[in-house]
C-alpha cells in the first residue's frame, strides 16, 4: 500500500541513537553506526523521531510500503530479544561531544589527573565516519593497551586531539582499514598520530593507517610513535600535526 513511512538519510546520520530510543514500536535501529528502519511493518508513520534527530537525517516520506502491524509491534515488544541490551541503548552507540574540566587557557597543578577526553564513542567500531569530532580534526589513532601503559597519555598525546582506539591482533584489520577509509574521505582530518606499543603485533595499526590513506586519496601528515611496555616513548616518526 501506499503510506507515509520514515526516511533516513545515511549520509547525514552520525548513528547517536536518539531517534532508536524515541521510537516506541522498535522500527528504528543502530546497525553499523548507521540508524536503519529495521522493518516497514514497524513503522507508524507518524514522526516521533523527526524531532530528535540531531542532523536533521530523518524524514517522512510517502511511498509504497508494507502496512503498519500494530500486533508484529506488540508481539515484537513481548519477545525475549525485546528484553534484552538494544544496540542503541548501549551508550557506547550514542555520539557526545564532552566539554573541558578546565577553563581554556589555564592549566591544572595536576595534568595527568584530568581527562583530555572530548567525545564519546572512541572504538573504531562504533565511531561513525561522519561523527562531528572528527571534522578538521587532529586524529590520534591509539592501541588499546597504550593509555594503560602511558601514565601521562592524557596530557602528552590526547590534549587537543580526537582519539580512536583499537587492537591490530584482536579485530579485523581488513575492517579497520574499511573504516578509516571512509573516515579519511568524508571527515577533513588534519593530521593522523599513531600510537602503538613496541610489542611486535602493535606495529599493524601504522600499516592499517597507511593503507586506509592510500585507498583514501588524501594526503594527511601521519606521526608513528612507538611506546614502550614501561610506557615510555621510545621511537616517533614523522611530523608533528599542524598548527
Amino acid at each position: 500500500m501506499k503510506r507515509k513511512i520514515v526516511k533516513i538519510d545515511e549520509e547525514k546520520c552520525t548513528g547517536c541513537g536518539q531517534c532508536a530510543s524515541a521510537c516506541a514500536e522498535g522500527a528504528i535501529r543502530i546497525v553499523n553506526g548507521k540508524a536503519r528502519l529495521i522493518s516497514e511493518s514497524y513503522c507508524d508513520g507518524l514522526g516521533a523521531c523527526l524531532g530528535e534527530c540531531p542532523e536533521g537525517a530523518i524524514a517522512i516520506e510517502e511511498r509504497e510500503a508494507d502496512e503498519f502491524d500494530e500486533k508484529a509491534v506488540e508481539a515484537a515488544r513481548c519477545s525475549p530479544a525485546a528484553h534484552a541490551p538494544s544496540p542503541h541503548a548501549c551508550p557506547g552507540s550514542a555520539m557526545r561531544q564532552l566539554k573541558p574540566h578546565r577553563a581554556p587557557g589555564t592549566e591544572s597543578a595536576s595534568p595527568a589527573a584530568e581527562s583530555e577526553l572530548r567525545h564519546w564513542p572512541v572504538q573504531l567500531k562504533l565511531v561513525a565516519p561522519t561523527a562531528p569530532f572528527l571534522k578538521d580534526a587532529d586524529l590520534l589513532l591509539a592501541a588499546d593497551c597504550v593509555p594503560f601503559a602511558m601514565a601521562d597519555f592524557h596530557p602528552k598525546f590526547l590534549r587537543g586531539r580526537s582519539v580512536i582506539i583499537g587492537c591490530p591482533k584482536l579485530d579485523d584489520p581488513a575492517f579497520y582499514v574499511e573504516k578509516l577509509t571512509e573516515i579519511f574521505k568524508r571527515s577533513g582530518i588534519r593530521s593522523v598520530t599513531v600510537l602503538h606499543m613496541e610489542v611486535p603485533c602493535c606495529f599493524g595499526l601504522k600499516r592499517i593507517a597507511e593503507a586506509a590513506l592510500e585507498a583514501s586519496g588524501k594526503n594527511y601528515p601521519i606521526r608513528d610513535v612507538t611506546v614502550s611496555i614501561e610506557g615510555k616513548v621510545i621511537e616517533a616518526r614523522g611530523a608533528e600535526r599542524m598548527a
